[in-house]
């Protein structure tokens, strides 16, 4: 893949800053604040109303879902997210660049991302650094709200990209694809709960903390750097490959890491192991917190 169709899934904060100065956010750009916080610490949507990149819209990933399913934030149907970012002004032609405003530098941004891959979406971008990098550089801020002009926005959603329960079952013992689960070894290993769930990990999965692709700044480390953590953990970028975490969302640093190394297509298992949990045999969910009980 030529490194500008690399690139192409990062935009930097200047390149960002130039576009809006330039009048160029609007039809043919659109920028996406996909904040989301725990209720109880932050609110995304009145930290957006109180400041924001200029021309960008919000991004609910709460609204942009499956409600009916038990499951945290899980994909909507092709029509529900054609009509959802439609709303937002994006048409099939539009170039879209995500961000949000985590300490990290970028959290759910990759999930947005991923979303819009998923339902056939190609001209999308992250903005690497995030929103806390866009302040830190002195880039413009501002509280107004921009209501974009509604477009038509046409979903086909690629199998390829999503892996179901069924899929993740047949894997243990086919082993098929590779399976890199995001999240901190702790909870990777089930040694501490994950958000009030006992954890633990899909049996043949590797663990890569999704931190590790960011910098200390939360900008996402070079192509050398990324290409060697997966070596390190011994991971194929030339087969099949998922990634999983604990709702389906960390797991798309994994996919976005991946396709920086020119990997386009890397499956989220989009239940991770908030499915797994409830649904997979008690011999399929590896946990050493249940060795030492034993």
């Amino acid at each position: 893949m030529a490194r500008q169709g690399l690139s192409r899934a990062l935009v930097t904060a200047s390149w960002l800053a130039e576009a809006v100065r330039a009048g160029r956010v609007g039809a043919g750009l659109r920028v996406l604040d996909a904040s989301w916080y725990p209720p109880k610490e932050r609110n995304a949507r009145q930290e957006f109303k109180e400041r924001h990149i200029p021309g960008a819209s919000f991004f609910d990933i709460e609204e942009c879902r499956d409600k009916s399913s038990p499951y945290d934030f899980m994909l909507p149907s092709e029509s529900h997210f054609a009509d959802y970012v439609g709303g937002l002004g994006v048409s099939n032609d539009t170039h879209v660049v995500v961000y949000d405003g985590d300490e990290v530098g970028t959290f759910y941004a990759p999930r947005a991302w991923w979303m819009f891959r998923a339902f056939g979406h190609k001209e999308v971008s992250v903005l690497n650094g995030g929103f806390k990098n866009w302040v830190k550089e002195g880039h413009p801020v501002t509280a107004e709200v921009t209501q974009p002009t509604p477009a038509v926005f046409k979903a086909r959603l690629n199998r390829a990209l999503v892996k179901t329960f069924e899929e993740m079952v047949q894997n243990v013992a086919s082993l098929k694809f590779q399976v890199v689960d995001s999240r901190p070894e702790g909870r990777f290993r089930g040694t501490e709960l994950d958000q009030g769930l006992e954890s633990g990990h899909i049996p043949g999965a590797v663990n890569i903390p999704f931190h590790s692709f960011l910098s200390e700044t939360g900008h996402e480390k070079s192509i050398e750097e990324i290409q060697e953590i997966f070596r390190e953990k011994k991971v194929d970028l030339s087969k099949p490959l998922t990634a999983t975490c604990r709702k389906g969302v960390t797991a798309c640093q994994i996919a976005l890491a991946a396709f920086l190394c020119g990997k386009r297509d890397v499956a989220v298992y989009d239940g991770s192991w908030s499915e797994w949990f409830h649904r997979a045999p008690p011999h399929y969910k590896v946990s050493e917190s249940k060795r030492s009980k034993a």
